[in-house]
């Protein structure tokens, strides 16, 4: 199954873009990967070599300690992986995956941010929860691009994708539009998760971590439901001195 779906995605990323890096226009293809969205260099700019940053919300810090915030009001997720800084160019990819529905970068997505995961903790987590959107906007774009992306993290192998295991109950203000206090209050008791929570250990995919308030309430709501540990797995952060 995996391999029908790796030469659709092949297939289809070479009728898409016709072996033309994404960002740059230059060619990306590659003998070993003919299914290459970006060329290797602006897949270097997208995925630079890992910086210094905070082990529990991803904030860059000198020599990757945790950050004043983590340690003065810790957050209820326990750790954060993230591929790159929420600018250039992961930013453009970011959008052209949410809002145009280019979803070969999904699998651009997934397969980096697997590289960027430790083996052992890609084999940790019990399952794998996309944040999860509202109906409306599941209407709206007619995909939730975690979902997509956490897909593509374990297409290879890991824990599986549960998307029931929490759930948006109610319609909430976009974040982006939002002064960054009022983020927090903005998402008070918008998740439910089911009672199967209870003693698991919980990877949450996201596509673009900014305050942190999204995957705080939904890592408060998985623990409240007795998740064991929840750790999160994005695809950017944006570089700001007010998280949380």
């Amino acid at each position: 199954m995996l391999n029908a779906v790796a030469r659709f995605t092949s297939r289809f990323v070479t009728l898409a873009f016709g072996g033309s890096c994404f960002l740059c226009g230059g060619s990306s293809r590659d003998a070993a990967d003919p299914a290459q969205v970006l060329c290797a260099a602006c897949e270097h700019s997208l995925m630079p070599p890992p910086a210094g940053r905070c082990p529990v919300c991803a904030l860059r810090t000198p020599g990757g300690e945790t950050c004043g915030r983590c340690i003065a009001k810790p957050p209820a997720f326990d750790a954060t992986v993230c591929l790159s800084d929420y600018d250039f160019p992961a930013d453009v990819l970011v959008q052209a995956l949410k809002f145009r529905g280019e979803l070969s970068l999904a699998g651009l997505f997934g397969r980096m941010i697997r590289s960027r995961i430790e083996p052992e903790a890609l084999a940790g987590p019990d399952c794998v929860v996309p944040v999860p959107i509202s109906d409306s906007r599941m209407r709206e774009r007619g995909f939730n691009q975690s979902m997509e992306i956490a897909r593509a993290i374990v297409s290879a192998g890991g824990p599986p994708v549960d998307g029931a295991l929490a759930v948006r109950t109610r319609e909430t203000a976009p974040q982006a539009g939002l002064p960054w206090k009022e983020r927090a209050r903005n998402l008070r008791g918008a998740f439910h998760c089911d009672p199967r929570a209870q003693g698991l250990r919980v990877a949450v995919v996201d596509d673009v971590m900014t305050t942190g308030s999204t995957l705080d309430e939904l890592a408060a709501t998985l623990k409240s439901a007795g998740a064991r540990s929840v750790v999160n797995w994005v695809v950017a952060r944006t570089p700001a001195a007010g998280a949380f």
